[in-house]
């Protein structure tokens, strides 16, 4: 096999799913080399018949979210001829969906992507979440479904704006020790509040390479171990003080992390007691 491989996605729509699917896989994969050929938004056949000289000079593997009957079968047919595999990816689990149901799928390019109440409420949820970062518009927090606290650079607002894409208003506060958040954090009773922290090894690494970013001052107290080890004890004792769940974050992905606060929120909607007794690292 050569060490590198052409791979062409197709989809029907913005081809989101489609990438998504093919980095999860990749990522199973070391040092793989691999060329990525996007071709979304393909409606007919007509629009498929400009991409194939592309396959043909870049041969590889295809895949496809394709509904258009005309569409896939030229696909289809241009791979057979050149031997290309060709994996429509979505298949089986609409498959297994039409059997479960007892329905037939609706074969919609990019239904999922419609602008319905979900999508307006999502749209919501980011509006929300942006005018809510870092400690702004605390007077709205019981607006919030999440509200994130933890040090600075512990990954709060790329957490907030992530969920935020999952339809989450969120709003995050940063924990100083100089200055002790406002009033109004200790009062909430609607939204869930989820504590950040992570090693302060990591933590002291993670500034660094913020500060050099920003061309400033490589030893401040902001980078100082003791300084930190400090912060994160702070955080650590208010979170424990008031029973928030706590996530670990030193070895978590946003995306990680991100799981793991939507799985807290799911318990606690689903508890019939919504107060959280003692902190749950986790």
């Amino acid at each position: 096999m050569s060490d590198r491989i052409h791979l062409h996605l197709l989809s029907d729509s913005t081809g989101e799913t489609l990438e998504m699917l093919a980095k999860a896989a990749l990522a199973q994969f070391d040092d793989a080399d691999v060329v990525r050929h996007f071709w979304p938004m393909v409606r007919s056949k007509q629009h498929l018949d400009r991409i194939v000289p592309e396959l043909k000079s870049n041969p590889g593997l295809v895949l496809f979210t394709l509904v258009n009957p005309e569409a896939r079968a030229r696909l289809e047919e241009v791979c057979a001829q050149n031997g290309l595999p060709a994996v429509p990816i979505l298949d089986r689990v609409t498959e297994a969906l039409e059997k479960a149901l007892g329905q037939e799928a609706h074969g919609r390019p990019g239904r999922q992507h419609q602008m319905d109440k979900a999508y307006f409420d999502r749209v919501e949820a980011i509006q929300f979440t942006i005018a809510h970062d870092d400690g702004i518009g605390w007077e709205n927090w019981e607006e919030a479904d999440i509200v994130l606290a933890g040090v600075s650079r512990s990954s709060k607002t790329p957490t907030s704006i992530y969920l935020a894409n999952r339809g989450y208003k969120v709003a995050n506060i940063p924990l100083v020790v100089e200055s002790p958040p406002p009033p109004k954090l200790f009062e909430l009773k609607s939204p869930m509040v989820v504590g950040l922290t992570t090693a302060p090894e990591r933590l002291v690494q993670i500034r660094r390479n913020r500060l050099l970013t920003l061309n400033e001052k490589s030893e401040t107290s902001y980078v100082d171990n003791e300084r930190v080890k400090s912060e994160v004890a702070f955080a650590r004792r208010m979170f424990a003080d008031n029973g928030w769940p706590v996530i670990d974050v030193t070895r978590r992905s946003i995306e990680e992390t991100a799981a793991a606060v939507i799985r807290l929120f799911g318990e606690r909607e689903q508890s019939e007691d919504t107060a959280f007794e003692g902190a749950k690292p986790i």
